[in-house]
């Protein structure tokens, strides 16, 4: 069959060079060092302040959910918030939809 691609042969392999093992293991525990540092720490510290601030959520706490929609909160329940977003108009969020809170007064000067 190879009539016309001659055949390729790999060399005999040649022998690890002194200390490669080390280098190796030093490598990957950068790599894992620097993921670490860049994704695991800082995506954990992001989920512990969200806990937080789900957890601080009060009656009278002015709202934004993940949405876009700011309110004011006027009813805490375990999984659901009621969030007034104009006179006399409530939603109903969950908790985990809601990405920050804002300043007392902050809806009136909008």
């Amino acid at each position: 069959m190879s009539f016309f691609i001659p055949m390729a042969y790999a060399d005999a392999a040649a022998g690890t060079p002194p200390g490669g093992d080390f280098i190796q293991f030093a490598l990957l525990g950068g790599f894992l060092v620097v993921f670490y540092l860049m994704v695991w720490r800082p995506q954990s510290k992001r989920a512990k302040e969200h806990r937080n601030l789900i957890g601080s959520l009060q009656k009278g706490d002015e709202v934004v959910t993940s949405g876009g929609v700011a309110g004011k909160v006027t009813k805490v329940a375990d999984e659901f918030i009621m969030v007034e977003v104009a006179d006399n108009i409530e939603m109903r969020f969950q908790k985990q939809a809601v990405v920050a809170t804002l300043p007392k007064g902050t809806l009136k000067a909008i």
